[in-house]
């Protein structure tokens, strides 16, 4: 991986040089000619110590002069640790000759959903997940994965065919190779992936991810986008450790993920954890504090009195109301009862006292008419009275205004602007009606009825008092 790496960055810079040659450097490279080239330096350094950076192996030729006992095991290796150091080298030449067209050339994005596109097994520098894996569909549904890399690599440990395809059949039927016929001990190593296999017990250390982004970040311009898969066990103290760690390999960046530490995972191990019943999300109630603070009101509408009481939480907003209708007998006020418990439930699990407002506000029946409240001087009815008062304590000033409660900052404003004058073709007409102050409201719809002659008529509705 670092050998690949190490080519990819390398030959990069050296045609990022040849484009400077044509086409300038970049953008502030002079003042940073000497950090630049220090730095190139520094990555042609590393690739010349690549054999350093290989632990494991077993010898299938003999070394060369100079090359570690595991590298002969690897078919090309030394093909591609020659072709990255001349890569380096004609880099760090041609640098210092026109310098670079870019100031980055590499990453190692994570290409989560454009490996699937392009089929491939993994993603970005990550190990596999499991040979036999489960995705989420966004639409609904499961897809099962299972790695093709599997019988390449059997057939290049020297497996027969028949005996690939009955390892094959049985990583199909248990979703681990732990414990498959034929495969030997010390080939499981070959197949660890990050977690454990439903029935498995191997899996890769988090410490070997680390190792990995190590050996690759001397030869990465920024960073490695990589998640460090930490076992569902792994203590707060493993979480400080993989830091340290990264920090120690000379990581740019690190990203740990806790198995099982969210409800839902893009992929999984088991088909159950996907299948799983889903449960919808459910509104959750916040209840009011034992001792808190209230506000009271008395109302009058047309002489039928009543009160309303509005229990607070600790930030001052409501949470329950209470109302009492007086001398209005037990049908009434049984029904104004569960009406407030149906509204304070509304408003402890979350549904906006302004969404309340706007659909209660304004609702007609009897008793309505006037009040002794300077802000709200008429209802039409009790429910539009109670709405509006809560709008006049916990509502903004521009939505009283809208609602047509009368604040002293709404009054102040409407006395600022002046009346609103509108300009309408004059008609001649004659009056049919004059509206007095002690008018009746209208018994079918509240509205303020309008005096004909002797007898009272409804604008709104219609309503007459009986005189034609």
């Amino acid at each position: 991986a670092a050998a690949l790496t190490a080519l990819m960055t390398g030959h990069a810079y050296a045609v990022s040089a040849r484009i400077a040659g044509r086409m300038g450097p970049f953008a502030g490279y002079e003042r940073n000619r000497e950090p630049m080239l220090r730095v190139i330096g520094k990555h042609r350094q590393h690739a010349y110590r690549l054999y350093e950076l290989g632990r494991y192996g077993r010898l299938a030729q003999a070394p060369e002069p100079g090359e570690p006992e595991w590298a002969a095991q690897v078919p090309g290796l030394r093909d591609l640790v020659a072709a990255a150091q001349a890569a380096w080298d004609e880099a760090l030449a041609l640098g210092e000759e026109h310098g670079y067209r870019n100031a980055q050339v590499s990453v190692i994005a994570p290409t989560g959903t454009i490996s699937f596109m392009m089929d491939c097994d993994t993603t970005g520098i990550e190990p596999e997940l499991a040979l036999v894996k489960y995705k989420a569909l966004v639409g609904g549904g499961v897809m099962r994965l299972v790695n093709r890399a599997v019988p390449r690599a059997l057939r290049r440990l020297g497996y027969a065919p028949e005996q690939i395809e009955e390892i094959m059949a049985y990583i199909d039927s248990r979703g681990t190779i732990e414990g498959a016929p034929h495969l030997r001990e010390e080939h499981l190593p070959v197949f660890d992936c990050a977690f454990k296999a439903t029935g498995g017990q191997r899996s890769i250390h988090w410490m070997g991810h680390i190792r990995m982004m190590g050996a690759v970040q001397p030869f990465i311009s920024g960073a490695i986008s990589k998640t460090v898969n930490l076992p569902e066990d792994a203590t707060v103290e493993d979480v400080e450790q993989a830091f340290i760690e990264g920090w120690r390999h000379g990581l740019k960046a690190l990203a740990i993920y806790r198995d099982n530490s969210k409800n839902v995972q893009v992929l999984t191990t088991r088909k159950e954890d996907v299948e799983g019943k889903k449960e919808e999300p459910r509104p959750v109630r916040r209840r009011l504090p034992d001792t808190r603070r209230s506000l009271t009101h008395k109302f009058s509408i047309e002489g039928h009195e009543g009160y309303i009481t509005v229990g607070l939480y600790e930030d001052g907003s409501p949470g329950e109301i209470f109302i009492t209708m007086a001398k209005e007998g037990s049908t009434l006020s049984g029904t104004m009862d569960a009406f407030a418990t149906a509204i304070s439930l509304a408003l402890q699990y979350g549904v906006p006292l302004r969404d309340l407002v706007y659909k209660f506000s304004h609702m007609r029946f009897e008793p309505s008419g006037r009040t002794e409240n300077p802000e709200i001087p008429v209802a039409q009815s009790i429910v539009d009275y109670i709405f509006r008062w809560l709008a006049s304590q916990f509502l903004s000033e521009e939505e009283k205004e809208e609602l047509g409660v009368l604040s002293p900052a709404v009054r102040e404003k409407l006395s600022r602007e002046g009346p609103k004058q509108l300009a309408l073709p004059v008609v001649e007409a004659r009056a049919n009606g004059h509206a007095h102050e002690d008018a009746p409201p209208c018994p079918a719809c509240g509205w303020i009825m309008v005096r004909r002659g002797a007898c009272y008529c409804c604008d709104n509705c219609g309503t007459t008092t009986g005189c034609g």
